[in-house]
């Protein structure tokens, strides 16, 4: 009943979100012969210097290569701020509402911990499909424009993204056992996410070691070396707030 109740109050915004994350990667796929046809306008293009300049000689240079182009365009830009944004609306929301529907819960028998326990689970599994998806998908699909992108790239940036979103749909959990409203939890969620993607443009330097650079796998596209310290860190992280939510339950007054 516990993982029912679960289902049915995230099913919708796990449904929107997968739907929209596979249009993303099949948008991603199917946008590469047309992107290889422009590749000469825009290699010959004058970029000048400063800053933008370097981004989009950057991005032509990984376009170069379609495994290049699915990083830039999915795996370090539009996958891991749609998973971000999904992952703080799967975490947002009160864990036991207040009034009648929180003395049910209380009623029922099973502890505070079980229903944050099935409740964080739940949507942590609904992340894991939002992540990996979208991955595989790109690697079934790129046959169909005569491309190939390995099964074990695929897993891995989805994991990487997995792990790192888990973060944010952990601090937005914590949230929510502070605040009884779905805005507060979000809101200060994603402007949490916001400070971090901002500090990451402010210092290039040690953007690619950071929460996105880890969801973006960075360093295994660059290296290939899973970022495993930035996971186990992420991973750390994503449990001790957990575990802060529980606190929060076991002691609040309902």
């Amino acid at each position: 009943m516990l993982w029912y109740k679960s289902w049915l109050e995230t099913r919708w915004r796990f449904v929107i979100g997968f739907v929209l994350l596979m249009l993303s990667a099949f948008g991603t796929v199917v946008s590469y012969p047309r992107v290889m046809q422009l590749m000469p306008m825009a290699t010959s293009m004058q970029t000048g210097g400063g800053e933008l300049g370097r981004r989009i000689r950057e991005g032509v240079e990984l376009a170069r290569s379609y495994r290049g182009y699915v990083w830039s365009q999915a795996f370090a830009q539009n996958l891991p701020q749609m998973a971000t944004l999904f992952a703080v609306l799967l975490g947002s929301g009160s864990v036991l509402a207040s009034g009648r529907s929180a003395l049910f819960m209380l009623s029922l028998p099973a502890s505070r911990n079980r229903v944050l326990g099935i409740r964080a689970a739940t949507g942590l599994a609904e992340l894991f499909a939002l992540a990996i998806g979208p991955a595989l998908f790109i690697s079934l699909l790129s046959p169909a424009v005569g491309e190939h992108y390995r099964f074990v790239d695929a897993v891995v940036h989805g994991l990487c993204m997995f792990v790192a979103a888990a973060v944010f749909y952990s601090l937005a959990l914590l949230l929510s056992t502070v605040f009884s409203d779905l805005w507060r939890p979000l809101l200060l969620t994603c402007a949490v996410a916001v400070v971090i993607s901002v500090c990451g443009l402010v210092f290039r330097g040690l953007a690619r070691y950071g929460i996105f650079g880890v969801m973006s796998g960075d360093s295994y596209f660059r290296g290939g070396a899973v970022p495993w310290v930035g996971l186990l860190a992420s991973a750390i992280a994503s449990i001790a707030m957990l575990y802060g939510a529980a606190a929060n339950i076991a002691r609040r007054d309902f």
